[in-house]
């Protein structure tokens, strides 16, 4: 008789992180249950950037256009000097959205804002999470993970097929599994305050002292709230005064201004600075994602962004784990997605280094549009040539028409947990049907038209080429015409039945 058991998954940590595998295993249909330790949800704006590879995320998760709606773009920066003159410039470069990438800006929301529209929708779709229930132990085998929860409605047992950490920095989950998570303290403490003051207007983000390190403070209107973001560096010992008061006298020592108040402090944090990543991002039948398998300083806005990517690459795996795809293809997670965290890291302290000499100006590198898996054992090519786009990369967008002549983008197509294979010029009526599988043929008789050549722009496909696009919008396969029954074997390697 097969186990009984509790949930497919158990997502320790309802954070972005956590939140995202939701979403994802939610629409998928695959049984879950989301713990949090915190009895309340996190309250302040720590990773306040979304940047656009995210927001092509939260667009297929469904959650794109209220957060859009709720937040902002990203104000100009305004450099201060010390006698009173100041400078202004754009923080995030941009290049306009093009056809194959729509968004081309990072948004600004408060984290705690994000968070909660996710929660949101994950109660739309039947689910929320359970505060006040913490991981205390748990034991694996071959089958399953026996998991133990405590908190204000008591200790419970469970039974699960896999549990997810994604329980922050201090992770209970990697320490439990013993897990290594090398790196190195920056040397450098902040302070993170959200509040509400008097005496700056809030069409711009505000800084001082940028070139002293020491003496550094930069004010940032939160948008999508009234409040503004406070960030400053302080004494590595010690505690600062993160009362109203207490930044109120700092801000003025630091500006020479006392026009400035502050008139309440919603959330505040001391941290220390470090840059770690975790040995491995699995063990059997546990994972990392977020913050439990990679901490870095906050430059460049790409912490939450990377954490939920982790959750995104995680999620349509685990889901076809569950319907009886290979243990293997779970393997492909860390292979997948730990060296884009180290590069992450590397980014992350290239643009510290950076602000500390008094450089903001962020670049395309932030955007995470250029992010791959072309090394992956899941990336399958037989075509053999160099070719502008590879297996293992994004998949672009692109404005196409229906064979009735409806407009149509390549992610309205993409959408959903579904897998997606494109062919270019060539019959499909030999390749069997299989549940979890769109297919759609350009050229004559097809069901798409590339009226304005945006697809073969981005793609710039050969006759009889045919591309498989992954659920998390990267390219699986290319492959020819000729070669097509090859791609029998992948599908059974990645969980796709007939």
């Amino acid at each position: 008789m097969a186990e009984q058991f509790s949930a497919d998954v158990l997502i320790c940590g309802a954070g972005a992180a956590g939140l995202t595998l939701a979403l994802d295993l939610a629409r998928r249909g695959v049984s879950f249950r989301l713990v949090e330790k915190m009895t309340v949800p996190f309250g302040g704006s720590r990773g306040k950037g979304i940047q656009p590879r995210t927001q092509e995320i939260f667009e297929d998760l469904g959650i794109l256009e209220r957060i859009a709606a709720a937040g902002g773009v990203y104000p100009p920066l305004r450099k201060y000097g010390d006698d009173g003159s100041f400078a202004e410039s754009d923080i995030m470069e941009s290049t306009g959205s093009t056809p194959a990438e729509p968004y081309n800006q990072s948004l600004m929301l408060p984290q705690f804002m994000t968070e909660g529209l996710m929660r949101e929708h994950l109660e739309a779709l039947g689910y929320r999470p359970e505060f006040d229930r913490e991981l205390t132990a748990f034991e694996q085998d071959s089958e399953g993970v026996t998991v133990h929860l405590c908190g204000g409605v008591g200790e419970e047992t469970l039974r699960v097929r896999w549990m997810v950490g994604a329980d922050g920095g201090r992770s209970f989950v990697r320490h439990a599994l013993g897990l290594d998570f090398p790196g190195s303290s920056l040397g450098l403490r902040a302070i993170v305050a959200d509040t509400r003051l008097t005496g700056l207007t809030r069409d711009v983000w505000h800084c001082f002292n940028q070139s002293d390190k020491a003496r550094m403070l930069m004010i940032c209107p939160l948008a999508g709230t009234e409040m503004f973001q406070i960030q400053a560096p302080v004494a590595l010992d010690g505690e600062p005064d993160l009362s109203a008061e207490g930044l109120t006298a700092m801000v003025a020592d630091r500006t020479g201004r006392h026009d400035i108040k502050i008139q309440s402090v919603s959330w505040a944090s001391a941290y220390k600075m470090n840059a770690r990543l975790a040995q491995r991002y699995q063990s059997e039948r546990v994972f990392l994602i977020g913050d439990a398998a990679h901490i870095h300083p906050p430059t460049g806005g790409q912490g939450l962004n990377t954490s939920v990517q982790d959750a995104y690459n995680l999620g349509w795996k685990l889901a076809a784990a569950a319907q009886g795809a290979p243990d293997a293809l779970l393997d492909t997670y860390s292979e997948e997605r730990r060296p884009v965290a180290a590069a992450m890291l590397g980014l992350a302290t290239q643009l510290l280094d950076a602000q500390k000499r008094g450089e903001m100006r962020r670049g395309r590198e932030v955007h995470q549009l250029d992010i791959g898996y072309s090394g992956s054992s899941l990336a399958f090519d037989t075509l053999g040539h160099e070719r502008l786009l590879q297996a293992g990369y994004r998949a672009p967008d692109a404005p196409v028409r229906t064979a009735a002549g409806q407009s149509i983008r390549l992610f309205d197509l993409f959408k959903g947990p579904h897998w997606t294979l494109l062919a270019y010029q060539c019959d499909t009526d030999g390749l069997k049907q299989r549940t979890g599988l769109h297919i759609y043929r350009f050229g004559t008789g097809g069901t798409l038209i590339d009226h304005a050549g945006h697809f073969c722009d981005a793609y710039a496909p050969k006759v009889g080429e045919w591309i498989l696009v992954r659920p998390d919008g990267y390219i699986g396969a290319i492959v020819a015409s000729k070669d097509v029954e090859r791609l029998e074997d992948y599908f059974l390697q990645v969980g796709l039945g007939r």
